[in-house]
């Protein structure tokens, strides 16, 4: 599966130019703007997406608003509107993204990283994303900007690279607007990895959820949020009568919430998207990455989004003795789908109207997930 492009383009002040050719790029996801940037055939920024030809992500015919510096050749018509909205990201604006830009180069310099060149990997509704290259073309930094609802981040990065050092990325400066410039961590993204690799997480990260089920003050203090579940029967309402059997999971949610309690694990930090995608390898131990989900909560969310795999949780689950984990684990289950569509409804509520196709169906279908594993 591809993706076909167009960029309506606009200059540094937000005037619009025009629009290029549509051209096709091989990776399908919208958020993915590295091969964009490279096909575009001048120099360009993707700020935002503006509308794809299908609901969702993957594939199809997607359009951005992208800034250039100088007006290229051959620029059709362009039909758009390019009106302020109160959500809009500071990274998806001409002038954010060069402030982000000039901030993250100073930063650099100051710490003697000088003469490193930004190529963009990704913009969407969730963060901005540059990747910084030195003189030889190796990566040195990276740039991501987060929207508010993830302010947390860089205080949290930090935060377990003094219990754990290594475990995450190493933080380089941290600014205003979601700004945090990150070292490069050297390996491979482990999409691919299996039971060993979710072993050896699973074994890395049990320190630092150890250290913080004592300092939730602490996290709070960062603005790292709850599991949200208060918010549940809000969001749930609209579909209540489209998905069969909710009702009737969100009636008995308080019964086994104090089964789960008595099961003895404690709140703790919670990485919220801990997936092996999210973790590089190289030669040390795995680097945990992409934090902005991070949430006080028990720590069998986390288990539960790693791995499905019986050895495994037996292994997590013996990390925390005099607590029945495997018994807190398995009543989650339902639970941990109910807490993403929470997390998913709250993407929407804080993010612009153009951008809501990447999450528009993520709600409803983790609310039937979460039938779906009571059922089980």
């Amino acid at each position: 599966m591809s993706r076909t492009v167009s960029l309506i383009l606009a200059d540094p002040a937000g005037e619009v130019l025009g629009t290029l050719p549509p051209f096709t790029v091989a990776t399908p996801w919208w958020q993915e703007v590295a091969d964009v940037v490279a096909a575009a055939g001048t120099d360009v920024t993707v700020l935002r997406l503006l509308h794809g030809d299908r609901p969702a992500p993957p594939g199809g015919h997607v359009t951005y608003l992208a800034m250039t510096t100088r007006r290229p050749d051959g620029l059709g018509p362009a039909d758009v509107d390019l009106a302020d909205h109160p959500l809009r990201a500071a990274y998806a604006r001409p002038e954010g993204v060069t402030a982000s830009l000039s901030w993250a180069a100073g930063a650099l310099d100051r710490i003697g990283l000088t003469g490193t060149v930004a190529r963009q990997q990704r913009t969407w509704n969730l963060s901005g994303i540059w990747r910084f290259d030195g003189p030889d073309g190796e990566p040195v930094a990276w740039l991501k900007q987060v929207p508010p609802f993830f302010r947390h981040e860089p205080g949290v990065l930090r935060a377990v690279d003094e219990v754990s050092p290594g475990l995450v990325p190493y933080v380089l400066a941290a600014g205003d607007e979601g700004r945090m410039l990150l070292a490069h961590v050297p390996g491979q993204d482990r999409y691919d990895g299996g039971p060993e690799l979710c072993t050896e997480i699973v074994q890395a990260l049990h320190p630092v959820q150890r250290h913080f089920a004592d300092q939730v003050g602490v996290l709070r203090s960062l603005g790292v949020p709850g599991d949200g579940l208060d918010r549940l029967p809000e969001i749930a309402r609209p579909f209540l009568a489209g998905i069969d059997g909710l009702p009737e999971l969100l009636d008995d949610l308080p019964r086994r919430l104090a089964e789960v309690a008595a099961c003895g694990l404690p709140d703790t930090l919670v990485h919220g998207d801990l997936h092996t995608g999210n973790v590089r390898t190289g030669d040390g131990g795995p680097t945990i990455v992409d934090w902005g989900d991070a949430l006080i909560g028990n720590p069998a969310y986390d288990i539960l989004r790693l791995t499905d795999d019986p050895a495994v949780v037996r292994v997590w689950a013996g990390l925390w003795p005099g607590c029945d984990a495997l018994r807190a684990a398995e009543l989650l289950r339902p639970v941990a789908r109910l807490r993403s569509a929470v997390a998913y409804a709250g993407f929407l509520a804080n993010i612009e109207p153009s951008e809501r196709p990447y999450h528009e169906r993520d709600v409803p279908d983790r609310l039937r997930a979460a039938v779906h594993a009571a059922r089980r």
